[in-house]
């Protein structure tokens, strides 16, 4: 089994390996470090008459298919010995996916995601047995993206297990699975995901230069990491320049529309671009019910994002110019009085409403309930009566509480939070005229954002396309394709 290796440091700069068993295993013992790493195993054997050695990274191997390969290996006789690695791997191989490798940063990079290598004295190259599994979790429905009617899977932290949920609902031959690695210490695995034949090849080639010459020790935050070095421009608007799915259905569905897909591992979501506003919107319930009722859902949604921002903004403009009223809509004034400005309750509660949120992520499932029933006392009943806040401003951030979890993407509910504190510092401030300037401020963040790709944020919008703008509100029935 292992040994420990006294002998001279070897030359770590060297590229390619040797034929010498000795050579390679005296370089590997001390870039593996595997008199310290004890997960790391090695073990000396015999195969065809010739001395042998293979690597792999223990719990990265089934033990089942390991024992097999060791008993096959053993069993070679010497006259039945091919006399090349080439030949080795072509013809005396009893496994599927075997590639042949001979630049030490390749090997190593293979070994230590997982791969059985075996080096055999004399041969140039490194066979390497793709015979790794890795711990996962079932594929179930993740919790952010559930939908009412529809597949109840989801992507997982294996990339091997995301893009077969993918292949499953994509049997073409023009879809790609395209591997690249980024970061210098983690060389993290990521898939570019597309239809050959539907892509933007301009934007894939950007996209791809772009993950060559990111330039990070490691994409220590997957997905955040990864999206930081790809945009690295006006990093202030808050609107989201990607979309985030954990469902394989809504990825599938953006692939056979000539996006993009990016799957990174050890992440349960897939990126989409590029993206824009309406992409962001869209959510897998539009698709799963018919037409007027998927129009009627995405309608909604639209609307409600709208007051989201709007709700209290409005509200804190009507109680400081009274006048501005509608008649018959008397009945929003503060009744009680008021001993807090309302500015102030707006933007304790806003905090307030992301504590909770940040708490109930922490909070063991079963203290869950009886802590959401002690905040609804505390925030709710007690927090008026002691005078903090008023009824009618609690009524009010209730809605945007709760409506907020009508937009699939965080990120599109944080933008509009933004927006709208923004908007209530500039209404209580300057009245109508901050109210009017904080609604411009929301359009222009959105007008002049660029997606990914450098495209228009609001398309079909700018630059106006009717067919496609009608598309984005009105859910038709699905196209027949084209034969």
């Amino acid at each position: 089994m292992k040994k420990s290796d006294k002998t001279k440091p070897v030359n770590i700069y060297e590229s390619k390996m040797s034929e010498s068993l000795e050579e390679n295993m005296k370089y590997l013992n001390q870039k593996l470090a595997v008199d310290s790493n004890f997960d790391v195993v090695y073990r000396v054997i015999e195969v065809g008459g010739r001395r042998a050695c293979m690597y792999f990274v223990d719990g990265f191997c089934k033990d089942e298919l390991m024992m097999k390969l060791l008993q096959y290996f053993i069993s070679i006789s010497p006259k039945d010995m091919p006399q090349s690695a080439h030949d080795m791997s072509k013809q005396a191989m009893p496994y599927v996916e075997v590639d042949l490798q001979d630049d030490w940063k390749n090997i190593i990079y293979f070994i230590l995601s997982g791969v059985f290598a075996l080096f055999v004295d004399g041969y140039d190259k490194c066979i390497l047995i793709d015979s790794r599994t890795y711990p996962a979790r079932n594929v179930s429905e993740p919790e952010k993206d559930k939908v009412l009617r529809g597949s109840k899977d989801g992507f997982v932290e294996t990339i091997v297990f995301n893009t077969a949920l993918i292949r499953r609902r994509i049997r073409s031959a023009d879809l790609r699975m395209e591997m690249m690695n980024a970061g210098k210490s983690s060389q993290t695995d990521i898939v570019l995901c597309y239809m050959d034949s539907r892509v933007d090849h301009d934007f894939l080639d950007q996209i791809k230069n772009r993950i060559r010459n990111i330039k990070v020790d490691a994409l220590t935050m997957n997905q955040e990491s990864l999206a930081e070095c790809l945009y690295r421009k006006v990093w202030w608007n808050p609107f989201p320049k990607f979309k985030y799915t954990e469902r394989p259905d809504t990825a599938a569905a953006q692939v056979l529309e000539g996006n993009v897909i990016i799957l990174v591992d050890n992440s349960p979501s897939v990126m989409i671009v590029p993206t824009s506003i309406f992409d962001v919107v869209e959510e897998a319930d539009d698709y799963y019910f018919p037409p007027i009722t998927g129009t009627y859902l995405r309608l909604s949604r639209f609307i409600i994002a709208i007051l989201t921002y709007v709700m209290t903004p409005t509200f804190l403009l009507l109680m400081q110019e009274p006048g501005y009223i509608p008649k018959g809509f008397e009945f929003i004034m503060v009744k009680d009085a008021i001993n807090v400005p309302l500015i102030w309750q707006f933007l304790i509660l806003e905090l307030a409403i992301d504590g909770l949120r940040l708490a109930a992520v922490n909070t063991p499932n079963m203290l869950s309930t009886p802590l959401s029933v002690m905040a609804a006392l505390v925030l709710g009943e007690f927090s008026v009566n002691s005078g903090w806040f008023n009824s009618e401003v609690m009524l009010y951030m209730a809605f945007v509480a709760i409506a907020n979890y009508t937009q699939a993407s965080y990120e599109l509910s944080y933008a509009l939070k933004f927006m709208r504190i923004i908007n209530l510092i500039l209404t209580a401030i300057f009245g109508l005229y901050g109210y009017i300037a904080g609604i411009l401020i929301l359009l222009f963040a959105v007008a002049f954002n660029k997606t990914i790709s450098g495209q228009s944020y609001i398309y079909p919008i700018i630059p106006f396309n009717f067919r496609n703008f009608v598309r984005r509100f009105l859910r038709g029935r699905l196209p027949e394709s084209k034969q």
